[in-house]
């Protein structure tokens, strides 16, 4: 008779439990409680580097191309498929100001940090401007994650960060606003991918070694697995505390070096593709499995339905492949990561809630079209006033802010209120050196700052030319005219900086 009762109470205990927490996870999902918020971030990632296709034929149908049927992302076909997908995406061409944009929601231009951080110097080059903004992010910065902190989040940052090299502010992703650093720090990436490397502890550079982690080294656990892991402890975490949570999930993957992933070098072996493409390919797919499983994890957690998951890469892609006339690894586009061409600034990016439910209160708020493509220029300064919008977070009437809420085109409606202009500034020196682009509507124009002799411009209709196959800068010199003219207005709006000759400072010499 006892141990019945025992029983009858033990069952009666669990049966407490399970409504208690039926009704946590019902409150979560019908809004009672703020969106969870992950922003997953890939470096290097191309708008070519997947098997999704986000390029489209003349009818605006998404166009699959050889390169996406090379690479394997199911997760990315997962999420694409219960979510919205842009084909015009833009980010920086190069890394740390598109970071320091999607945490301040303003172009580069504003926040000066032109360039990408070296860990230990000044990176300007060689007729960089001077005053550029190389120390990165501050704990003065007004940034998502402190904005979000402050409205009760539990702010996660995982993987990399490069705001700031070593010695300042920007290294820490903590003085940023984050409540959790997972791996973050001044490098740009990683010396190795390798647990048993200690991600460049024992073997590598240690000045770009992969700080943390070291409970995975033994067990050679490659990297962009242990920061999924990582990734997930935090969620749970977060939950158990009962906050919402944002997630910044920041991979060091796609990056070089290009270490094979071992978990999946059996599908490339017989693809024809060198060692490095290969490897490059291993690293897409182990991102791809990251993206998965975090999403599964959520689902386990009953956090689906109020989890919002916005994917994207932070400049064109870096894929070892060849080169012919600068069509290569973001191929149809042209160019590539730190090039002035749509390969160097088009990246992927994908809104959807984890778990779609359109009964749920919050995805009522906050509708996202399931299996769409939009053609609507999108931009990396657009994340935070989106997710400012979603929190019902205020943005500080001080801080100026170039993107724009997103809201009506993830619902596939035009955004009428946007100007569709971007404006990527490079006053530095690499594949593409001292330039500016700037695109309106389907107009494309680049200035090449006159640091050896003349200025030069290209001119490219989008619509017509999508591939920047034929410069119109000789052949059609009033739309030049006009395009310039607007980049100068666009560049002196937000006080941009000029590369310097000289001790003089190069201002655009109109056509």
């Amino acid at each position: 008779m006892r141990n019945r009762n025992s029983l009858i109470n033990k069952l009666s205990l669990i049966l407490v439990l399970l409504f208690f927490q039926t009704n946590i996870n019902f409150a979560q999902q019908n809004n009672n409680t703020p969106p969870n918020i992950i922003i997953f971030l890939v470096d290097d990632m191309g708008l070519m580097d997947t098997s999704v296709p986000f390029l489209t034929d003349k009818k605006g149908k998404p166009k699959t191309y050889p390169l996406n049927d090379f690479y394997i992302t199911p997760n990315m076909e997962q999420l694409a498929d219960q979510g919205i997908r842009f084909t015009n995406f833009y980010a920086h061409s190069v890394c740390s100001p598109t970071r320091a944009s999607i945490l301040t929601g303003q172009n580069s231009a504003r926040h000066r940090t032109t360039n990408w951080i070296h860990l230990l110097k000044n990176n300007k080059n060689e007729f960089g401007p001077s005053n550029w903004n190389w120390e990165g992010l501050s704990k003065s910065s007004v940034t998502l994650p402190r904005l979000l902190q402050k409205s009760g989040y539990k702010t996660i940052h995982v993987g990399k960060a490069h705001f700031g090299p070593n010695g300042y502010d920007g290294e820490n992703p903590l003085n940023l606003g984050f409540d959790v650093n997972i791996a973050g720090c001044g490098a740009g990436h990683p010396a190795s991918y390798y647990g048993r490397d200690g991600y460049g502890h024992i073997k590598g550079d240690k000045t770009r070694a992969v700080p943390g982690l070291e409970k995975y080294w033994d067990d050679d656990v490659f990297l962009t697995e242990a920061l999924t892991l990582e990734a997930n402890n935090k969620i749970t975490e977060a939950k158990n505390e009962g906050k919402p949570f944002f997630l910044y999930m920041s991979h060091y993957a796609v990056h070089q070096p290009f270490q094979s992933d071992p978990r999946f070098a059996s599908h490339y072996e017989n693809s024809g593709k060198t060692k490095e493409a290969q490897a490059y390919a291993t690293l897409i797919e182990g991102m791809d499995k990251s993206l998965g499983d975090i999403m599964a994890h959520v689902k386990e957690l009953g956090l689906g339905e109020n989890t919002l998951i916005l994917f994207l890469g932070d400049n064109g892609s870096d894929a070892p492949l060849p080169d012919k006339d600068f069509y290569s690894s973001s191929e149809p586009l042209r160019g590539k990561k730190a090039m002035h061409w749509e390969g160097g600034m088009r990246v992927p990016f994908i809104a959807a809630w984890v778990t779609p439910n359109k009964r749920v209160k919050v995805q009522k708020g906050f509708k996202i079209s399931k299996g769409k493509l939009e053609n609507q220029m999108g931009t990396i300064f657009d994340l935070f006033p989106t997710i400012c919008d979603l929190s019902h977070v205020e943005i500080p009437a001080s801080h100026k802010i170039d993107g724009y809420d997103l809201k009506p085109q993830l619902k596939g409606k035009t955004n009428d209120h946007r100007d569709n202009v971007f404006l990527n500034h490079f006053p530095h020196n690499h594949r593409s050196s001292y330039f500016t682009s700037f695109v309106k509507d389907n107009w494309k124009v680049v200035y090449h700052f006159q640091v050896k002799g003349e200025p030069k411009y290209d001119l490219f209709n989008l619509n017509n030319d999508p591939f920047e196959a034929h410069n119109l800068a000789e052949t059609n010199k009033e739309q030049l005219k006009v395009m310039m003219k607007l980049l100068q207005e666009n560049m002196e709006k937000m006080g941009a900086i000029y590369p310097e000759k000289d001790g003089q400072v190069l201002k655009i010499i109109q056509p």
